[in-house]
């Protein structure tokens, strides 16, 4: 019976020894994922820092006054189709939303209005074609 105790005290031992790893790997995963909030944290107090400190900069800088309109009603026309526009237009889209007749010269005149727009940073090109109205950006930041 002397062997018996024995192997029941080792098969003990050995089952401490396989759940004290468990729980060893579980700890270094708390730790871990510990380490990871804290991280996140601080990067998320770190945004709220910069954004409060921009939104105290765009209080101190004056706005940049608006680009003038090009004169001539096609120019109103088309910032009007902006205006109503959810997403880029093409200089098509552009001639078929102010009854313009779809020909090659119409679109081609309305690809120069669009790009004239563009250069006075009314409009802006989002991709070759593509203009839309810019994102609204906080005074004195360029990109």
């Amino acid at each position: 019976m002397s062997g018996h105790p024995q192997q029941t005290l080792g098969a003990l031992l050995a089952r401490l020894e396989v759940r004290e790893r468990q729980i060893a790997m579980e700890a270094e995963a708390a730790h871990e994922q510990i380490a990871l909030l804290d991280g996140l944290a601080q990067a998320a107090e770190h945004i709220a820092i910069t954004r409060k400190t921009l939104l105290e900069l765009t209080d101190e800088v004056p706005l940049a006054p608006a680009a003038a309109l090009p004169d001539g009603p096609a120019y109103q026309q088309v910032m009007a189709v902006f205006a109503e526009a959810d997403a880029p237009l093409r200089a098509r889209n552009v001639c078929e939303a102010i009854d313009l007749n779809v020909a090659p010269n119409n679109i081609n005149n309305v690809r120069i209005k669009l790009k004239r727009l563009t250069r006075r940073r009314i409009l802006a090109q989002t991709e070759p074609g593509l203009f839309t109205r810019p994102r609204p950006q906080s005074p004195g930041i360029q990109p």
